[in-house]
């Protein structure tokens, strides 16, 4: 032991000799607070036993009570004095405030690190693609998160398209002068599935009219409720007899010709063989209720910093082929003019329950970043998302994650595809509003979401702070 402890002091003297070590004098020194006597008697043995498991033994400041408060104070004033020698290496294991820091020089302020106060401040377009997933259970604020970072985005000159389920950025998209569309089966706010996306100049028009079709048949298979091959191939053919019918095919300028309508594939498909049922089947979209919104030509407009497509007031079981479409048409109009831009998707759920829909929001993520877009995924129902094999894609092909609070049923599996620990899983299940875990790239740290008040009543999805908002400004017309 001897001779062990002399080699010991033989290379610290070294180390300090040669500078690459030094000596401080270390005083460790640890206050408990509690509204009661019992509470601190309690919180001390607590603390105690926590130290003591761990070999390290306290020292309480009898009778110097006042000396102890005073040394912890910050004021670097070490009135107990009870120190011991350390030299660097033991002693940087002891900071106690050691944590990753997510602060960049530019982006927006997402929120602020639960670890040590600092500032989230992150740019997702400087990262290696522009896109964002959101786990979060009702209630735990993922739509008060995301409309915070929209409202932010917006000032540094960034587009924002979102596709609402719910009806909750009605108010936003009033506040900042954005466009509203209520997609519903008596909406007068159209769109047409066979507008075609603009080729820019470092496109083939063959090759956007192709991708087009691809996306179109997809659709079909949605509205369908699924194609065998024969009839695949029987869709396939006719969308591009359709599209040969207004002079559109992939030899040809279509840039100032007008689209074809529902209703012309519908004429080609029953004249074809083998289509003809599958025109019975298509009339309920053509002549049906639903005809009013799919089969006219398209009259809404994104050109605007905000756009909102709420489909709160579609029937269930027409929401994934609403979803679909509108998504459809937002990136026919994001691939013909590049501009920095948002899409938000939210409740993402809805459309990874259908496969079609599910890869086609995969393909989306994965091309974004050509067109200088970023796709932000949100979704409260995780098991549907993560069932789904284009789910785990997704993730995989976003940069920014955020998990907020988690019900205990998904904790299991967000746990075994984030690798998280167990004190991670223990804080998304305690975790209050607005905190949770923030990753981008390699680095992920705790997070809680603050918004300034003139925000919060911008944001807000809390009824009675709506109720409250409401009667004021009908006392301010009064």
């Amino acid at each position: 032991m001897l001779d062990t402890a002399y080699q010991n002091l033989e290379n610290l003297r070294d180390s300090l000799q040669q500078a690459e070590e030094k000596l401080f004098q270390i005083g460790i020194y640890i206050t408990l607070y509690a509204d009661t006597a019992e509470e601190l008697d309690k919180l001390e043995i607590e603390v105690k036993g926590l130290v003591e498991s761990r070999l390290v033994y306290l020292k309480p400041a009898l009778f110097q009570q006042k000396e102890g408060l005073d040394s912890v104070f910050p004021m670097c004033t070490d009135i107990l004095a009870v120190n011991n020698y350390l030299n660097s290496s033991p002693s940087s294991t002891i900071f106690p405030f050691v944590s990753f820091d997510l602060t960049s020089n530019k982006g927006i302020l997402y929120g602020i690190n639960s670890h040590n106060n600092s500032l989230i401040l992150f740019d997702r377009f400087s990262l290696e693609n522009y896109n964002s997933v959101m786990f979060a259970r009702s209630g735990s604020g993922k739509s008060y998160t995301m409309k915070l970072e929209i409202l932010r985005s917006l000032m540094f000159d960034t587009d924002v398209i979102i596709i609402d389920p719910e009806r909750e950025y009605e108010y936003l998209a009033e506040a900042v002068g954005g466009r509203y569309f209520n997609i519903s089966l008596s909406s007068h706010h159209h769109i047409n599935p066979f507008d075609l996306p603009m080729p820019r100049e470092d496109e083939s028009p063959s090759d956007v009219l192709r991708s087009h079709i691809i996306n179109l048949v997809g659709l079909f298979r949605l509205m369908f409720g699924g194609l065998s091959p024969d009839e695949d191939a029987v869709i396939d053919k006719a969308i591009s007899e359709t599209y040969a019918s207004r002079d559109i095919t992939p030899n040809t300028d279509f840039r100032n010709t007008t689209p074809p309508i529902l209703s012309d594939f519908e004429l080609i498909l029953s004249n074809m063989e083998g289509g003809d049922k599958l025109a019975q089947r298509l009339t309920k979209y053509t002549q049906g209720t639903w005809s009013g919104f799919i089969n006219q030509p398209s009259n809404v407009d994104i050109n605007k910093k905000l756009v909102v497509f709420s489909i709160r007031d579609m029937e269930e079981e027409l929401r994934p082929i609403a979803m679909y479409l509108v998504v459809n048409h937002i990136w026919s109009q994001v691939r013909s003019e590049l501009r920095k831009r948002i899409l938000v998707v939210d409740e993402a759920w809805i459309m990874m329950k259908h496969e079609d829909a599910a890869s086609f929001l995969f393909g989306l993520t994965k091309r974004a970043r050509k067109y200088y877009l970023g796709v932000a995924t949100i979704t409260q129902d995780v098991s549907d998302f993560m069932n789904s094999p284009y789910g785990k894609a997704i993730v995989t092909n976003s940069s920014i994650q955020l998990l907020l609070r988690q019900a205990p049923s998904s904790m299991e599996l967000l746990q075994k595809t984030f690798n998280l620990t167990d004190e991670e899983k223990y804080l998304l299940l305690e975790a209050d509003v607005g905190e949770g875990l923030f990753f981008a790239g390699l680095k992920h740290v705790a997070i809680k979401v603050l918004a300034s008040y003139t925000e919060d009543q911008i944001i807000t999805s809390d009824p009675a702070q709506l109720l409250a908002i409401k009667k004021a400004k009908e006392e301010l017309i009064k």
